[in-house]
């Protein structure tokens, strides 16, 4: 059996990653490796990593110099076949989604990237979803208008990381934008989109605060696709970005998400 591993970046995160914790364990996919990088948190993070953190295969406290680098020195340390992110806010919605991953990629011994859906929820009532990130296939089109799968919900195989490359810590808030953008638009890696919901991702966050910071992120990604030759005009850009965001909120109402929360000893 293949081994998965995932890598949670955290810091001071007590107050939420209990819940990122038992999400993993109760994953029915047996072979996982389980990395926690933590930012050398003040709080009680790491007590409850000891305690909760029953599938973790191996965590580091120690100053980083951010979510990023962190990812990076996760990368360096995953010995998994496939890997993928879930970070210490967000936690997944059913027991079988590590399955359904590794089950994708058994099938189809080319394909190098799998991703799927989110919705984000209130960072105080989980179970309050406020948008629904109904994602699509990773397409050259899709990707000139700002598009990039959902990342808690994209796990790549470990070729695929040694064909891209890690994270580019010099974009502060888009490096996972980089990344996929080299990944997809780039080396044009084989991927598939499944329309499942797999992850709850609270709102808010260092690129989904405050107004400034939704600027930076998008000026990050502009200047991301121009690196990389990706071109689109601005003003299509931005207006594809309003026009998603708000189709987000407005299927919150009706989505159907499953919530591994309300069965979990909290």
């Amino acid at each position: 059996m293949k081994t998965l591993s995932l890598i949670t970046a955290s810091y001071n995160s007590a107050r939420t990653i209990g819940d990122t914790l038992r999400s993993v364990n109760v994953q029915t996919y047996p072979a996982i490796e389980y990395l926690v990088v933590d930012g050398g948190s003040k709080d009680d993070t790491m007590a409850i990593v000891e305690r909760d953190g029953n599938r973790v295969t191996a965590a580091v406290s120690e100053p980083d110099k951010g979510i990023y680098d962190a990812y990076n020195k996760g990368l360096s340390r995953a010995t998994g076949e496939v890997i993928g992110f879930i970070n210490s806010d967000d936690y997944y919605c059913a027991p079988d989604v590590i399955g359904n991953v590794m089950k994708a990629f058994e099938a189809d011994p080319e394909l190098q990237a799998v991703h799927a859906d989110l919705v984000y929820v209130d960072p105080d009532n989980t179970g309050k979803i406020e948008r629904h990130w109904k994602s699509r296939p990773a397409t050259v089109e899709n990707l000139r208008r700002g598009f990039i799968p959902a990342h808690p919900t994209l796990f790549l195989r470990r070729s695929a990381y040694d064909t891209v490359g890690g994270f580019d810590t010099g974009y502060r808030l888009a490096a996972d934008y980089d990344f996929m953008l080299r990944a997809f638009f780039v080396h044009r890696i084989k991927s598939l989109y499944l329309p499942q919901i797999w992850v709850r991702m609270r709102s808010g966050g260092a690129t989904g605060g405050t107004t400034a910071s939704i600027i930076r992120q998008n000026e990050e990604i502009r200047a991301s696709q121009a690196a990389h030759g990706l071109h689109y005009p601005k003003a299509l850009f931005f207006a594809h970005k309003v026009l998603d965001r708000s189709v987000q909120r407005a299927r919150a109402p009706f989505v159907k998400a499953p919530d591994i929360a309300e069965s979990a000893d909290r």
